[in-house]
């Protein structure tokens, strides 16, 4: 009977004998998330490098606007990359951290370059004729700041490097705290010192945009704490 009964039994279809073949398109591609997130950082460090040089020679007319039009180079590349990765998150099954915190990390990776760009778009828009050493010393903190976004980006792909990972996210911390007091600085000597109405306006714009680079990369530095808290 049981024999009989074996006889009726047939072939399992090929997919079920290879379930690996099946799901494979709905496996996590974890390497992939990480290596757009160390891309995107690598945009970061060079925007906040050419901005930095940028306020540095800001008096070369010619380096200005090399400046300028690098950042605006280095902004589109950085935009590709978010784009491929919010479509990746949508198309990826399973995701190494939370899905929300995967958006939140890239979107706001992606606002550091938009401020970026924002302050030598800005330089420019407004004929910026000068800029102060406290607006070069905000761009040097910015800098800073986004060197230490791309080295804990690098290190997210594994949670044993959990502690160093928070240690970069408390000196991030740290030199926004830096910012903020510069910003404050500079806002006073400002007002107290420029007799010239539209250069005042100016530079409080500038001066504005610089530190919210730094709040930014904090930001940044939450959501990157978060995901490790959660998962180390």
């Amino acid at each position: 009977m049981r024999k009989g009964r074996e006889a009726f039994l047939l072939p399992l279809p090929r997919f079920l004998n290879e379930p690996a073949t099946m799901f494979g398109s709905l496996m996590p591609r974890e390497g992939k998330f990480f290596e757009l997130f160390n891309q995107h950082a690598e945009r970061i460090a060079e925007g906040s490098r050419e901005l930095a040089g940028l306020m540095t020679n800001y008096g070369d007319l010619q380096a200005r606007q090399r400046g300028i039009d690098q950042i605006d180079v280095i902004e589109k590349a950085a935009d590709k990359i978010t784009h491929e990765t919010v479509a990746l998150l949508h198309k990826t099954f399973i995701t190494p951290f939370d899905r929300d915190s995967i958006h939140q990390l890239i979107t706001q990776m992606d606002d550091i370059l938009d401020l970026i760009q924002d302050v030598a778009e800005s330089a420019m828009l407004y004929d910026l004729q000068r800029v102060t050493p406290e607006a070069q010393q905000l761009a040097d903190l910015n800098q800073m700041c986004c060197d230490r976004v791309k080295t804990a980006v690098g290190m997210l792909s594994s949670m044993e490097n959990a502690d160093a990972i928070l240690k970069i996210c408390t000196e991030i911390d740290r030199l926004e705290s830096d910012a903020d007091r510069v910003m404050r600085s500079a806002m006073s000597k400002l007002f107290r010192d420029e007799s010239d109405v539209r250069q005042l306006i100016k530079l409080k714009a500038i001066y504005e945009l610089l530190e919210s680079v730094s709040d930014k990369c904090e930001d940044v530095a939450n959501v990157i704490e978060g995901v490790v808290l959660e998962n180390a």
